[in-house]
């Protein structure tokens, strides 16, 4: 190893040195290094297979750290448990994420800045995500084709089971009948206008900007006989017109942006009848990161989804004053059931990888796809974000409100 590498990790290792919580040991040629507590039951080990690992974190910080890894130049034992472990050593997490080439941070600002989400943006960012193909999505979502966290009503229910519940909560929230008119803003593939459909006999107009989400939905639609009861519309939220009883719309809001969140909930506030309802799930992050996470650019926003940002609570309900006449009724955090979700789709993609390969990926695309299931496990185990359904009416509601429980899960 040259003295510039040498000179790297030492700098890299005197930061690892503030970790209190947990036990990391870093293996580089067979020379083990320890740091935090020796016997902690939160243990990660990580393999560096190539001196250059040291370089990506010193110009890159954090972010540089998961372009290493994207690359092969390092291993870890248990990726999941080594977000755990910077979570709670929320100090060197911090410092790591500061280093790094002030023009390199600069350009990443730069281009997250350029993915904004305008209308043209919008439809940009969702199809370098949702557009990779309908095929690749299958391998690892269940058969509901579902790409948000489900409610486990144990540890052993299914994925596809957890998809259902989630559905039926936000539907019972809503308290649906055959004669609502509702609208879904942001289609997915289809699968609560579906179960809403099919299930409570209501109209549904689901809207998605994505081709590649509308074809399946569209065929989803015919062969379950429900073309009568599903509007299917290619339309950016802004451009939606008309009068519904009920709107919901699941976790479509991490592709909206702050500089849009008053416009997104002006929008849906215009789109209901005055005794409406509005039944959202939103990925979140601590009104406490909100400011400083603004200001930075992640793993996430980076490489998965463009245009990415999670709101906070405080946030949303700022906006919502702001912007709407809507009154808050409910909400509840379920961060534990994605941690669940997420643990349940990795292990799907990891016995479908060579399927994957075969659509054309490359190697270093799963490991991106790997980096970031565990990235958002982790974090979703930790508490570093949330997930939460809200419910919302307009002033002129008069329903009596019941609410569906939902109980803790471990992962």
């Amino acid at each position: 190893m040259s003295l510039i590498y040498r000179g790297l990790r030492k700098a890299l290792f005197s930061s690892l040195n503030g970790i209190r919580h947990g036990r990391l040991d870093v293996v580089d040629q067979d020379e083990v290094t320890a740091f935090g507590e020796f016997d902690s039951e939160l243990r990660a080990t990580i393999y560096v297979k190539n001196p250059l690992f040291y370089r990506y974190v010193a110009t890159g910080g954090s972010l540089g750290a998961a372009e290493a890894f994207c690359d092969g130049l390092w291993e870890c034992d248990d990726l999941t448990t080594l977000i755990q472990l910077f979570a709670r050593n929320s100090d060197t997490s911090d410092r790591l994420g500061k280093w790094g080439n002030a023009i390199a941070n600069l350009g990443r600002k730069f281009t997250h800045r350029m993915n904004r989400n305008t209308r043209d943006g919008s439809r940009r960012n969702i199809a370098s995500h949702y557009d990779l193909s309908n095929q690749f999505y299958s391998l690892f979502l269940d058969e509901t084709m579902t790409y948000s966290s489900g409610i486990f009503a144990s540890p052993s229910t299914s994925l596809a089971d957890a998809s259902r519940a989630k559905y039926d909560r936000l539907c019972q929230q809503l308290q649906l009948t055959a004669s609502d008119r509702v609208l879904e803003i942001g289609t997915g593939w289809g699968g609560f206008a579906l179960h809403a459909a099919a299930k409570y006999g209501c109209h549904v107009t689901t809207t998605t900007i994505s081709k590649q989400q509308l074809d399946y939905a569209a065929a989803a639609i015919a062969s379950a006989g429900l073309s009568d009861r599903i509007t299917l519309k290619l339309s950016d939220y802004r451009d939606l017109e008309g009068k519904f009883d009920k709107l919901v719309s699941i976790e479509m809001i991490e592709a909206v942006g702050h500089e849009f969140l008053d416009t997104f909930f002006a929008k849906c506030d215009s789109l209901l009848k005055e005794d409406g309802m509005f039944a959202y799930q939103a990925i979140t992050i601590p009104c406490q990161r909100y400011e400083s996470y603004r200001r930075s650019v992640d793993f996430i926003q980076r490489y998965i989804f463009p245009g990415g940002f999670l709101p906070s609570m405080g946030a949303m309900n700022a906006s919502i004053g702001r912007a709407t006449d809507f009154q808050w009724v409910h909400s509840v955090d379920f961060a534990s059931h994605y941690a669940k979700t997420l643990k349940l789709w990795r292990s799907n993609f990891n016995a479908n990888r060579d399927a994957i390969l075969s659509l054309g990926m490359t190697p270093s695309f799963l490991r991106m796809w790997e980096y970031y299931l565990c990235y958002c496990e982790g974090a979703f185990l930790e508490k570093q974000i949330g997930v939460s359904q809200v419910l919302l009416q307009k002033p002129g509601n008069r329903r009596p409100i019941a609410l569906p429980g939902l109980t803790e899960i471990g992962a």
